[in-house]
């Protein structure tokens, strides 16, 4: 065989041990042996070939040993081992702390209260005996004035005022319907 052949083959083997290193906990005796069989690989290249493949060997090293390390590691989650090595994502519920209180405050949306206080915009309101801070979602919203939970911003119940209707005060023409009570807010931010 040439020594080319040996070159091709060192250099081969060399990027293999790369991607087994990733694989197989060996302590780092794999990652020695590949850089050793890449080394090996470009001196065979320099003195067999001459320089001008000496220097592509160089360039193929440069290019394979961080190409082969990366795919070793966008393969490695894909593999039983790192399945087991390698956790998945986390939701939201799992990093929030249990008593987190956007858990308790996202079940409030939809309810009806009562304004605590003149909410310029922000202020309290009293939902099924509990207080809670509150942001107006448009204007100022008297003491006393019913108002709707319509979402939760940064902590805090954006509210909106009205009272809660009944089936008997709908009107039975849509048109007469304020739009709000129709469909969607076309400004809601939250909506997609």
């Amino acid at each position: 065989m040439s020594s080319m052949v040996w070159a091709v083959i060192l250099m081969v083997v060399g990027l293999a041990l790369v991607v087994l290193e990733i694989f197989i906990p060996s302590g780092g005796i794999l990652g020695f042996l590949a850089i050793s069989a890449v080394f090996a690989s470009i001196f065979v290249a320099f003195t067999s070939g001459g320089t001008a493949a000496g220097v592509l060997f160089v360039v193929i090293a440069i290019i394979g040993m961080p190409s082969a390390f990366l795919l070793a590691l966008k393969w490695l989650p894909r593999t039983p081992i790192g399945r087991r090595l390698m956790l998945g994502i986390p939701d939201e519920d799992e990093v929030l702390p249990d008593g987190d209180p956007r858990h308790h405050l996202q079940a409030l949306v939809g309810k009806w209260g009562t304004a605590r206080s003149a909410m310029l915009p922000g202020g309290a309101i009293q939902i099924d005996g509990q207080t809670f801070e509150a942001v107006s979602e448009a204007g100022s919203i008297e003491q006393g004035e019913p108002v709707e939970v319509v979402k939760v911003r940064n902590n805090r119940l954006v509210v909106r005022k009205g009272r809660p209707t009944t089936a008997a005060d709908q009107p039975d023409d849509i048109l007469s319907q304020p739009i709000d009570s129709v469909g969607a807010d076309p400004f809601d931010d939250s909506v997609s």
